[in-house]
């Protein structure tokens, strides 16, 4: 389970933004994760419950996530498809020269102090 890692990770990021804006609780945070970035949502929302009891900041905050489609370029046709439902190959010319444009990331969007 990564999620606990990502979860640190973020908490070090929010720690540094809220002492460089002078806040001292967080109310939410929103989280982009994307379709294909192997994370787990639910384990992420468990490891948030388990880690922020462990930060006067994040102690009542909540973590929202947006999930973030997947899309897939062709080189090819130059065209965009969904990438969960069409995988690799492009669904318009049937070309293995395609990549991911969207959909592996995991960022920060928002964080609400209270």
């Amino acid at each position: 389970m990564h999620e606990l890692g990502i979860i640190i990770h973020i908490s070090k990021t929010l720690k540094e933004v809220a002492e460089e804006n002078e806040v001292t609780k967080i109310g939410s945070v929103t989280l982009e994760v994307g379709e294909v970035s192997g994370i787990v949502p639910e384990y992420l929302l468990d490891c948030w419950d388990y880690y922020r009891k462990k930060s006067d900041l994040l102690s009542e905050s909540e973590l929202r996530i947006e999930t973030l489609p997947a899309v897939t370029m062709c080189e090819n046709c130059k065209k965009t498809y969904p990438t969960v439902k069409f995988g690799r190959q492009c669904p318009y010319c049937k070309s293995d020269d395609t990549y991911l444009l969207t959909g592996n990331e995991c960022s920060i969007k928002e964080m609400e102090a209270c």
